[in-house]
């Protein structure tokens, strides 16, 4: 299993910017298919985010498109997720996940809230 931690999560107006990082235990990438972003509301299923394939390829969710952009720094083992334009309804811990063929590894995950 590949150990996980997320950080840059907090509470932002609407409109505003967060940048969340995800950085996985050293030499890992060397085994990771991908990686990406989940996040889970109150009273509501974790759903996909955004992910990045080894290659480089991405996805968005269609809330997201636009706003959000992954990135990677394979140097520092480290994924990245710049949230612009936020609204209230991206409020939800934010999951970064890695996957291998062996299976899925999840961070502790990290909340964001955006309130005016």
């Amino acid at each position: 299993q590949v150990h996980l931690v997320e950080s840059g999560g907090g509470l932002v107006q609407p409109g505003g910017s967060l940048r969340l990082s995800c950085t996985a235990s050293a030499g890992s990438l060397f085994s990771i298919n991908a990686m990406g972003w989940y996040r889970q509301a109150p009273g509501k299923q974790r759903e996909l985010v955004a992910t990045m394939t080894r290659s480089g390829s991405t996805n968005y969710a269609d809330s997201v498109k636009g706003r959000f952009t992954i990135s990677r720094d394979n140097a520092k083992n480290t994924v990245f997720l710049q949230m612009n334009s936020l609204k209230p309804e991206d409020t939800a811990v934010y999951y970064c996940a890695a996957e291998q063929s062996l299976g899925t590894s999840w961070g502790q995950g990290t909340q964001v809230t955006v309130s005016s």
